[in-house]
């Protein structure tokens, strides 16, 4: 009897203390998570945040023998006088208006194609979609010469045309994006729809896309910071000063105040942090539209 006693008090006290092992293993796997999180995070924000300190320093610090984060003292003017160094205004305006068309062109042309691969059943439907994403596969190095001779054909060089209109015809990306969340949206939905007299376009606008929001969402915001950094269209279709983007603006201020970093680094840190804040207020769209579709 003395025996068993001991035999089962050794197995409730091996029973409790696996808990407590299992717990203490558990926190030290989300520590060591986080670390490695917070040194990777550290690793990509280091680059701006060294941006961001050299736009505040003088001139006598800027190119110290020693690295010097925080500024003594910040010198907070650099930024209205890189401003007034250039058009700012001026870019900004146009920037913003190539963004908002681009931005509407890729949902507009994404969503159509996208709900016809996804809910609507005809006779090639798969093999055209293949072919769709086969062009995903072509950099557009290589077709950047033939479309600007399509452009200079038509006259649309030194307009804006060039890097609007194209979002309009249809990107491979933002269709396959679109697609793949709306074949995840029961099929009862939009058969129902039909049973009330709603045709193809009155689904996709009242039932398909409120539904889609996270993942037009994310196509919008691909679209507004791909055509906010966009650097190579601009500087290929856009001639006349007055017609500059602020990426462009911000590689001419370069080339007439080279030597100035803490001007060039204040203008860099103004350009760069639009698409940052944007990122931060949607990320929460952004990551579960992304989560939801095909790209997980």
């Amino acid at each position: 009897m003395t025996n068993n006693a001991e035999l089962m008090e050794e197995i409730l006290h091996v029973n409790s203390t696996r808990p407590r092992r299992k717990s203490i293993a558990n926190r030290f796997s989300v520590i060591i998570t986080y670390a490695a999180l917070i040194l990777i995070s550290a690793l990509f924000a280091a680059p701006f945040l060294w941006m961001i300190s050299t736009s505040l320093k003088p001139d006598t610090q800027v190119f110290s023998e020693t690295i010097q984060w925080i500024p003594k003292p910040p010198i907070w003017s650099h930024y209205p006088d890189a401003l007034k160094s250039f058009p700012f205004w001026l870019y900004l305006r146009n920037t913003l208006f190539i963004c908002i068309m681009t931005t509407v062109g890729t949902v507009f042309s994404a969503a159509l194609p996208a709900y016809g691969f996804s809910r609507i059943k005809w006779k090639g439907r798969d093999i055209f979609f293949t072919i769709l994403l086969t062009t995903i596969m072509l950099p557009g190095q290589v077709t950047m010469l033939p479309v600007f001779l399509i452009f200079r054909w038509l006259g649309w060089t030194g307009t804006f045309l060039p890097l609007i209109i194209p979002p309009f015809l249809g990107s491979a990306f933002s269709i396959f994006l679109l697609r793949q969340f709306f074949m995840t949206i029961p099929q009862e939905l939009s058969d129902a729809a039909r049973i009330d007299g709603c045709n193809e376009l009155s689904i996709l606008t009242r039932i398909i896309a409120p539904i889609a929001k996270p993942a037009i969402a994310t196509v919008a915001l691909f679209a507004f910071t791909g055509a906010w950094m966009d650097f190579m269209g601009p500087l290929i279709y856009l001639h006349n000063e007055d017609s500059y983007t602020l990426a462009i603006g911000l590689q001419a201020f370069l080339g007439r105040h080279g030597s100035e970093w803490s001007l060039l680094m204040a203008a860099a840190t103004v350009v760069t942090l639009p698409p940052i804040l944007i990122f931060f207020f949607a990320q929460k769209t952004f990551i579960q539209g992304i989560a939801l579709t095909g790209i997980k």
